[in-house]
């Protein structure tokens, strides 16, 4: 089965919790605070497979989740770092936003990328300890792993793609080119997934070949296999044009070029500037001669090279081989998609404060006020003491005041209430 497009969600580990703990210890009075760090949560990674060519692995899995890092722990030990969650592609795979469909990676030969950080881990008590706060009862809150939806999409990395209407000999050519095994049968769309063989010259690099589903006309809008393998031809720096030169199907070679070529051109304007070589398929049915003639001459008016073979029984295969070796030597590399999404570094905590007046109580939320909330013990009078500092310096209270806050008035903060003194 062969898949070429999914839609996936993604979520990073977050950080393990700074941990709140004092040293115990015979014969040790007052240890001091031994809270260890929180470990980093795992980043989600995408790598290049090369022994993969289809995205059959994202067709029923659809949620990837990378572990978070462990909480710190008492003697000062480190929480546990989370590994992190690898996840193969195949070569040409284009890592998209879900949302915009824009570009966000594109995975070439041999990379790798990020797409979404892990937490960091948060710090112990050990850290907040000070000559006037030896007992600190808090400690910081790991962060969360970055989070997004993704869509893969992918167009296969092949330097010569086989294109042309159903039936028409592509799959045979690539199999008496390549050590490649494709379906071969006498009926339309015997292929059904693009297959991709590695050429040998006698003199001159490899290249590989890719054998795309057959064309019909409407393929550009959907019809046929349409859209489905069309985005495959995007990246061949080459398109060997296979035609029935013969009419064995009782169709006109000449139009049959027209007719695929406006599809190619309808799918992407590019492609029309594409370099092509016309591959006469067939030839040895041909019973008219004037019939080479018309498509020597309709191929020079568009200024395409021609060559007429006869896969079955490889007549002319290595002249084209060749020719196609020798023009791919001065061609650019392969197609690469810049990204359409800069990747900046995540967004700083939104440190709003909202204040709100309910029944009479003033609530106060913010992110950032739940989780260091959640760290202290509020029943220590130097956590308290901590609490109110940070209250201050982070502009609660002039929020409060802002909002018209009265001297003895309820103040709720996630559960946390206590009158307001000024």
């Amino acid at each position: 089965m062969f898949t070429d497009k999914s839609d996936i969600y993604i979520k990073a580990g977050n950080g393990g919790n700074g941990c709140v703990s004092f040293h115990r210890e015979k014969y040790v009075a007052k240890g001091g605070p031994d809270g260890g760090d929180g470990g980093k949560g795992g980043s989600v990674i995408f790598v290049v497979d090369s022994g993969e060519n289809t995205l059959i692995r994202f067709k029923y899995k659809h949620k990837f989740v990378a572990a978070n890092g462990e909480d710190g722990k008492p003697e000062k030990f480190h929480g546990k770092n989370a590994p992190d969650l690898v996840i193969p592609v195949p070569p040409g795979t284009l890592i998209k936003d879900k949302a915009t469909g824009k570009i966000i990676f594109d995975m070439g030969k041999d990379k790798t990328f990020v797409a979404a950080k892990g937490g960091r881990g948060g710090w112990g008590n050990v850290h907040f300890a000070t000559p006037t706060r030896q007992i600190p009862r808090f400690a910081k809150s790991g962060t969360p792993g970055g989070e997004r939806e993704l869509t893969l999409e992918l167009k296969m990395l092949a330097d010569v793609g086989l294109v042309g209407f159903p039936n028409v000999g592509k799959s045979t050519l690539l199999s008496v080119c390549s050590y490649a095994k494709p379906k071969i049968a006498n009926y339309h769309f015997t292929t059904l997934s693009p297959m991709l063989g590695v050429v040998t010259p006698k003199y001159g690099r490899s290249f590989v070949m890719s054998d795309i589903p057959g064309l019909i006309e409407g393929a550009s809008d959907g019809a046929g296999l349409g859209l489905d393998f069309l985005r495959h031809i995007d990246r061949c720096r080459l398109l060997i044009h296979v035609i029935d030169a013969s009419g064995s199907e009782g169709r006109d070679p000449i139009d049959d070029i027209s007719l695929v070529n406006r599809e190619l051109f309808k799918y992407s304007e590019e492609l029309l500037d594409r370099p092509q070589i016309i591959c006469a398929n067939k030839s040895d049915m041909i019973e008219d001669e004037s019939v080479k003639e018309e498509l020597k001459a309709y191929c020079a008016e568009l200024g395409y090279e021609i060559v007429f073979i006869s896969a079955l029984n490889r007549l002319g295969v290595d002249e084209l081989i060749d020719k196609v070796s020798e023009m791919l030597k001065d061609m650019p590399p392969l197609k690469e998609y810049e990204p359409e999404i800069e990747e900046k570094e995540p967004e700083p905590e939104d440190r709003t404060i909202r204040v709100t007046k309910q029944d009479g109580v003033f609530i106060v939320e913010s992110e950032w006020l739940e989780r260091f909330i959640n760290n202290l013990y509020l029943t220590d009078r130097e956590s308290y003491v901590y609490f109110e500092r940070v209250l201050k310096k982070e502009g609660v209270y002039a929020a409060l005041e802002e909002a018209g806050i009265q001297d003895g008035d309820t103040v709720s903060i996630y559960d946390v209430e206590f009158d307001y003194v000024l």
